[in-house]
């Protein structure tokens, strides 16, 4: 999925868990089926899950560095005050022979992604993920890291231009462009940082995304209204679910075709309103 990844098949995560955690070597493995672009899964048993970092030769992966210490700390916590189950973390294994970065172990949750072309319930959902995003607002913020988002969307603008210039067949470009401008004139942020998804601290408009990569315009302004978002933030809100959307169409459009798919669904709920 990306340059340089090391290729994981069964073999290699099998002699990675036999050789490292042997209390577990007779329990069946299975790869999961998954858009995701941070980790492999793959599922141990009826009750374990692995996570292997999409790592290059070298052994670097910079979006999985240092995530099961993080969640070691701090998913517990969020446990006590969160209205949802989350993961819990087990183990860590080392590198391999055939493998050559850190990898875990957690308890597996069942459950099913959202379809954003069948939901039952548009606005239900929008409030459960509302209780959720309220929670994490509230959660004590002592000592708490910074999210790997946390920063101004200007951050994102040469990457979004940049993408743009690669989708002028795919979309309204002009269009979009005049979306982001829009999301880039707001005012930023001016309270403090909040928790967001990912374990850490950002601009609450981090987590309004759901809102255009998920929910149609029924639950959309239910969201609005359970979180009661400004004008800015929401605004910055729709410059989050575009700018992701924009650069990850031409990025995954070969490689991950799901992801693709809901990048298209996002930009056009964006300029859609």
């Amino acid at each position: 999925m990306h340059l340089g990844e090391v290729e994981l098949d069964d073999a290699v995560v099998r002699r990675l868990v036999d050789t490292q955690f042997p209390e577990w070597a007779s329990l069946p493995l299975e790869r999961v089926t998954s858009s995701g672009t941070v980790n492999v899964l793959y599922r141990l048993g009826r009750e374990l899950v692995l996570r292997l970092p999409r790592v290059r030769a070298d052994g670097v992966s910079d979006w999985a560095s240092g995530t099961f210490e993080r969640d070691v700390e701090w998913l517990p916590r969020l446990a006590e005050v969160l209205p949802v189950a989350l993961p819990e973390p087990l183990a860590k294994g080392r590198p391999g022979d055939d493998y050559p970065a850190e990898w875990s172990v957690y308890a597996w949750l069942p459950g099913e992604h959202p379809d954003v072309e069948r939901l039952e319930d548009p606005q239900g959902l929008a409030r459960q993920l509302a209780a959720v995003i309220g929670a994490l607002r509230r959660f004590d913020r002592a000592g708490a890291p910074a999210s790997r988002r946390a920063y101004a969307l200007e951050h994102y603008d040469e990457a979004t231009r940049a993408a743009l210039a690669l989708l002028e067949r795919e979309l309204d470009s002009a269009a979009a462009l005049v979306a982001w401008e829009r999301a880039l004139s707001t005012s930023p942020w001016q309270g403090p940082p909040v928790w967001v998804h990912a374990a850490g601290l950002a601009d609450p408009a981090v987590d309004l995304q759901p809102a255009w990569n998920l929910l149609p315009t029924e639950g959309r302004s239910v969201l609005r209204e359970e979180l009661e978002v400004d004008d800015d933030t929401w605004e910055r809100g729709r410059g989050w679910a575009l700018w992701t959307g924009i650069v990850a169409l031409p990025y995954y459009v070969e490689t991950n075709p799901e992801l693709a798919t809901n990048a298209r669904f996002r930009i056009e709920q964006v300029l859609a309103g």
